[in-house]
């Protein structure tokens, strides 16, 4: 038998997947580790607990898979992207904690460069909106406020790294320091027309070319693990950001199609193939996983809080003990009864951009009950999704490309069948959740298979995928109207001031 094994390092927790050949699970192990929150807006993890979550799981996973490191022809790596890592070149050891995606720290440097008038010039070369989402202004952040940190990196002994170069120097033994070019599309650095790092954009921030890592495409040679890890070296051979990741577990191939990740925020991405489409609906341009070194693009829309409104609503209020509650709670009534919830707890991302923007309950009376609630909260993630389809839908239109035709749906959330009949009814078009929901960690097994030669090509993976359930739009098109309307609204109010 041939296997794969995809690390899969993601914002809440790590999990380690053996797949065999044919896309099936055999061995997974999963372990949460901590987020801290030591300001309002900011979110930070560790980035040692990382690496030994990650450690630690990747053996587990191989024992319950009852294969041996010599079994596995190769080891894919996706990751939450955008989180900033800064490190010790000789020690390997952080200067600081990470910087999470969801953290807002840097938006002044934000408002500085739009101040500066750059904004339109890295959308151009990044395909982004300047955004204290990305990594660069949380890199400047950690370069401005670490004691010695800005000579230390301008004398290269500091590297800078994603999630997905962090791990690729743990797993290597500090031999490799790489990243892939859809986890660099998401600095906020690189000039996604060429693949490399944009010396103009390094100088606007103050960003040493020294800490940079090389790109590398995401199916490619990232090293091998060190025998301080496991007792055979593992080439590593496939890296991607989760969301790019997932669109290519997902079999989205061509331009057009399009997949959904829920998440602890939501992500929807759309191949529009080797064009690259700047939006003029509030989404961001990004680079696709590449195999070939033919240049491979996506639209994508980003919901800060998707499933952590869930968290929130177990962890914060404790109106239930385990997420997987939520759905039962929500059937005990037949809607939300007129109350709309917008979790903009962390701003509010695509469509709107509005890092001022808080969270807002509206709608409530004295008959309003938890169970309502918790279906608001369930169909937040809908309407924010929706949101985003509908901006991809307009954007689509105005390039003359094809209307969408169906949404491929993975993530954890998405197998609550509640949020995803919700969603078929908002969208209009059939929602299409496939056998295997794990298509994140998988499409990193896909890319690894590919450089390692257990694919031929992306038409045999292609063939690999297969759906479990089609959710098809039961709601008239006025009546789905109507509730994006009221949502609409909601969100007016959550942006005023």
């Amino acid at each position: 038998m041939t296997y794969l094994l995809a690390l899969d390092q993601g914002t809440s927790s790590t999990r380690s997947i053996v797949f065999d050949r044919m896309g099936r699970i055999v061995g997974l192990a999963q372990r949460e580790f901590t987020q801290h929150y030591p300001q309002p807006g900011w979110v930070e993890h560790d980035p040692m607990e990382i690496w030994h979550t990650q450690r630690d799981t990747l053996r587990e996973a191989m024992n319950r898979a009852g294969v041996q490191p010599r079994d596995i022809s190769a080891i894919g790596i996706t990751n939450q992207r955008e989180t900033t890592v800064v490190w010790d070149r000789r020690t390997g050891e952080p200067i600081h904690p990470a910087i999470v995606w969801q953290d807002r720290r840097a938006e002044p440097t934000c408002a500085d460069l739009r101040a500066q008038g750059l904004e339109d010039k890295i959308l151009q070369r990044t395909g982004l909106r300047v955004d204290a989402y990305f990594s660069a202004t949380k890199l400047k952040w950690i370069l401005d406020h670490v004691p010695d940190a800005r000579r230390r990196a301008e004398a290269g002994e500091l590297l800078f790294g994603t999630i997905d170069s962090w791990l690729i120097w743990q797993l290597t033994g500090g031999q490799r320091h790489l990243t892939d070019v859809s986890n660099a599309a998401r600095t906020m650095l690189m000039d996604v027309h060429r693949n490399r790092w944009d010396p103009e954009l390094l100088g606007h921030l103050g960003i040493p070319a020294a800490m940079m890592p090389e790109i590398l495409p995401s199916s490619a040679d990232f090293g091998r693990v060190s025998g301080d890890i496991l007792d055979y070296p593992i080439p590593i051979c496939g890296v991607a950001g989760d969301q790019q990741s997932a669109l290519f577990g997902q079999a989205c191939f061509r331009p057009g199609m399009a997949k959904n990740t829920y998440g602890t925020g939501c992500f929807m991405l759309m191949h529009t193939g080797e064009r690259f489409l700047v939006s003029e609906n509030g989404l961001v341009t990004t680079s696709a996983a590449q195999v070939d070194g033919r240049p491979a693009y996506a639209l994508e829309g980003s919901v800060f809080v998707g499933g952590a409104v869930v968290q929130w609503l177990r962890d914060g209020l404790r109106a239930f003990t385990r997420s997987s509650d939520i759905e039962e709670m929500a059937r005990s009534v037949p809607d939300s009864d007129g109350v709309m919830f917008v979790p903009a707890f962390t701003g509010l991302g695509a469509p709107w951009w509005d890092p001022n923007a808080r969270g807002t309950i509206t709608g409530l009376t004295r008959g309003t009950t938890m169970a309502h609630i918790a279906r608001a909260a369930l169909e937040s993630i809908a309407y924010q999704s929706a949101a985003l389809l509908q901006a991809m839908g307009r954007d689509a239109q105005a390039a003359g490309a094809q209307a969408l035709q169906a949404l491929r749906v993975d993530g954890g959330a998405c197998v609550n069948d509640l949020l995803m009949q919700f969603q078929a009814d908002l969208l209009g078009i059939p929602v299409l959740r496939p056998t295997m929901v794990e298509t994140t960690a998988l499409g990193a097994a896909f890319l690894a298979g590919l450089q390692a030669g257990v694919y031929a090509d992306i038409q045999e993976l292609d063939s690999l995928w297969r759906i479990e359930r089609q959710f098809d739009p039961g709601m008239p098109a006025d009546q789905a109207a109507e509730h994006l309307a009221q949502w609409d609204r909601a969100i007016r109010q959550a942006t005023v001031g």
